[in-house]
């Protein structure tokens, strides 16, 4: 005759099990999307971002910004090409890349620069160099870049010019562990211009702020790769931890838009912070 009391312990025993295979069935399913499926669900993102200081002509101006392949182990050359495709469909006016091409050593180069000769747009293609294309070989970094068409911006800028009408679309090297020198950068540009610097690490649009620029691109923080719901990114690295994803306004004159990335770096997952590719339309006042 069973008792209550075994009917009980019976019970417990029962849904502790089914607690504890749920949780681990639900760990495994994270952990398979995590490392299979997010990190290849590249989200392109649309933002408008208003300038007050842009010119009538380039109202409604697109910048495709991408940063961050960091191919090698995690994110390999072969990865590229459905990439350069999803950039090239978004019919920008401007490409623009932030940084960090490699995680490493240079790999799969010729496939890489044949990926990235395929992207086109009227205005051209801009670049500046990461943290990690510093700590590996930098000078391979450039010339794939560089025969992949891309202008590299190190510490220098160019007019964008549109019916008589021009914006500058200035570059600096990589703020943390580069020759950064703003100063330089934007020598020669008109008083009042409308102004885009490109610059990997976002946080040192604390600095940058104190310049007549009116929006900063950046990367470097990859979004945190693993974000937690109601608590956010649970790492971001040096430098991308007060403007880690997103839009956002450091003073009265000047913005910044830190891009999630592409690739991966450290671990080889992502977790509610897909990978993005962002398409950003200029409005004006």
């Amino acid at each position: 005759m069973k008792t209550e009391t075994s009917v009980n312990r019976r019970t417990f025993i029962k849904r502790t099990i089914q607690y504890a295979l749920g949780v681990f069935g639900s760990l495994g399913l994270s952990s398979f999307y995590s490392y299979w499926i997010e990190p290849h669900f590249i989200e392109t993102k649309k933002v408008d971002i208003i300038l007050p200081r842009l010119p009538e002509s380039f109202r409604d101006f697109r910048i495709c910004h991408f940063s961050d392949l960091h191919l090698g182990d995690h994110f390999k050359p072969g990865d590229l090409l459905s990439v350069a495709e999803l950039i090239q469909s978004t019919n920008a006016d401007v490409i623009c890349f932030t940084g960090d091409l490699f995680d490493h050593q240079p790999v799969g180069v010729s496939k890489t620069i044949r990926c990235l000769s395929q992207l086109h747009a009227p205005f051209g293609k801009y670049a500046v160099l990461g943290n990690h294309d510093n700590w590996g070989n930098r000078w391979d970094v450039e010339r794939v870049l560089r025969k992949a068409d891309f202008r590299l911006l190190e510490n220098k800028h160019v007019p964008l010019r549109k019916r008589g009408q021009e914006i500058f679309l200035a570059g600096v090297d990589d703020p943390w562990v580069g020759k950064p020198e703003i100063e330089q950068a934007l020598q020669g540009i008109p008083e009042n211009a409308c102004t885009i610097l490109l610059a990997h690490e976002p946080d040192f649009a604390d600095e940058y702020a104190h310049y007549p620029v009116d929006l900063q691109l950046s990367g470097h923080s990859h979004g945190g790769q693993v974000c937690l719901p109601f608590v956010g990114p649970i790492y971001t690295p040096p430098h991308s931890q007060k403007y880690p994803s997103g839009l956002y306004q450091v003073n009265s004159d000047f913005q910044v838009y830190t891009t999630r990335g592409i690739g991966m770096t450290r671990f080889p997952i992502r977790f509610n912070c897909r990978p993005e590719i962002t398409v950003i339309t200029l409005k004006s006042t």
